[in-house]
């Protein structure tokens, strides 16, 4: 078994929930925030046998997209002005489980 640590930006996690639901995995979803934007993000904690890993990361890498976004940027004399970063996408973790029990 292994627990795959999935965070996602936060404007695609319901369509991560929805694929995940629609394939059989159950999972915990953990709202979550990220220290660079202070966006939201959500991170999905799911239980899976090891051959269904691949399956679980790749709906993940499917319905999380990467996004360009302007935020502002100060040069230290007070003058904000924007900047474009690259936003999105998913930070997936994998573990060992040494047990597991739904009850």
């Amino acid at each position: 078994m292994k627990l795959v640590f999935a965070i996602v930006n936060g404007d695609d996690s319901q369509a991560v929930s929805k694929a995940m639901m629609n394939a059989g995995f159950f999972a915990t979803k953990l709202a979550s925030t990220g220290s660079f934007l202070s966006a939201g993000n959500t991170t999905f904690l799911t239980c899976v046998e090891d051959q269904r890993v691949d399956e679980v990361i790749s709906i993940i890498r499917e319905k999380s997209h990467k996004r360009k976004q302007f935020v502002p940027s100060n040069m230290g004399n007070g003058v904000d002005f924007p900047v474009e970063v690259e936003v999105g996408g998913a930070t997936v973790f994998v573990t060992d489980v040494e047990r597991f029990e739904k009850l």
